[in-house]
């Protein structure tokens, strides 16, 4: 008996094989040329966060489990690192169809993080590099939890976040969401 079952299944399934059975849900199609009618949406994902007090354009881009270990390991990767790798990292990002990023100053990224509610999406409560120099060796980190300022040897690995300036220049449409 159970050899028989097991024949059968074997038969059932061989037949949706040969007969072109598809077992996943049918995309519409167009009738007369079979092309699949697909709905007209971007892939594009990228979230910044736009000041209009400042006219600053901060990006919002989730962080990955590579970076936060680049954090806390003292290496470089995406966004967390060296101060070298940030002031790099921000000038070549090209991200929700701008490519003109740079490293915030102290002032800049105190201020965004003075606001009562935590405008940014993606975020963590640690150091974020600045461009502003301390001193002759060091470089001004921000804390977001509390907004302050703090000196960082530049071969530290900290979170980074870029901004750019909106200034009066119009928005790509459809190229962000903002927030």
């Amino acid at each position: 008996m159970k050899r028989a079952w097991v024949w059968a299944n074997l038969a059932l399934m061989a037949t949706f094989l040969m007969a072109g059975g598809d077992v996943y849900p049918s995309i519409s199609t167009n009738s007369a040329n079979g092309v699949a009618s697909l709905p007209n949406a971007s892939c594009r994902n990228d979230k910044v966060f736009v000041e209009p007090e400042t006219k600053l354009m901060w990006q919002d881009e989730q962080y990955t489990d590579r970076e936060d270990g680049a954090y806390k390991r003292e290496y470089s990767s995406g966004k967390a690192g060296k101060y070298k790798h940030a002031v790099s990292y921000c000038q070549t990002l090209d991200y929700a169809g701008y490519n003109d990023w740079r490293l915030p100053t102290s002032e800049e990224l105190t201020h965004v993080h003075y606001e009562e509610f935590n405008p940014f999406a993606h975020y963590r409560a640690s150091d974020y590099w600045t461009s502003t120099p301390a001193d002759a060796s060091r470089y001004y980190v921000v804390f977001t939890a509390d907004a302050h300022p703090y000196k960082r040897s530049p071969n530290e690995s900290n979170y980074i976040r870029c901004v750019r300036c909106v200034g009066d220049s119009q928005l790509k449409p459809g190229s962000i969401n903002i927030r």
